[in-house]
Parts: C-alpha cells; structure tokens; sequence
C-alpha cells in the first residue's frame, strides 16, 4: 500500500504546476485522499482533501479559488492543479489517505515521499 507525489519543481511566481498522487497496492477512490504541505521551520498544513465515493472537496482558505483537486479513477491517481503561485506555496508537498475526509493530518496513513515545490522568481 503506497502513495507517489509527484510533479514538484521550481516555478516562477504566477506560474503553475500540476501534482500527481499515485496509488498502488489499493483503489484510490476507496478512501479520502488528502494534500499536505511542510515549508522549511513549519508544521504539516492540510491543502486539500477529497472524499471517498462522493467527491466532497476542501480547500485550506489560502488556497481556495487557487488549487484544485481531482481524481482520475481509471488511473488510480489523484491530482492537485496548483495555479497563481506565490512564494510562501514552496514547501514539500504529501498526499495521503484516510477513512473519512477531515484536515488532521495524524488521521491519515501511508505517506509517501513527497514532492518539492518551489516557487521562486
């Protein structure tokens, strides 16, 4: 049971970026899926979510009209399209699977590796 982000990288200001969460070992869309993000001297904060079967979102405030997340079931993979970036969005981006959708990190298991984005001009 494994989670892959993927799709960091440095990015102008303004600019875009879109992550992928792979999943293999389970069906992704059996769980809540959530994004996470650590910045350098600073605690996981919770990005973004989406539920199970009946594709609730959520969005942290400083995030919202800016990322979106989705889901791709044919490919077992979750995306989270990351748009007007500013710096203070550079930190190492997770996802991660849960139950239920909620915000508390310490609810969510198998954390993969996760993937750097940096913006920077």
């Amino acid at each position: 049971v494994q989670l892959q982000a993927s799709g960091g990288g440095l990015v102008q200001p303004g600019g875009s970026l879109r992550l992928s969460c792979a999943a293999s070992g389970f069906t992704l869309d059996d769980y809540a899926i959530g994004w996470f993000r650590q910045a350098p001297g600073k605690e996981r904060e919770g990005v973004s979510c989406i539920s199970d079967s009946d594709g609730i979102t959520y969005y942290a405030d400083s995030v919202k009209g800016r990322f979106t997340i989705s889901r791709d079931n044919t490919r077992n993979t979750l995306y989270l399209q990351l748009g007007s970036l500013r710096s203070d969005d550079t930190a190492v981006y997770y996802c991660a699977k849960a139950a239920k959708i909620n915000t508390v990190a310490t609810s969510y298991a198998s954390w993969g590796r996760g993937t750097q984005v940096t913006v920077s001009s």
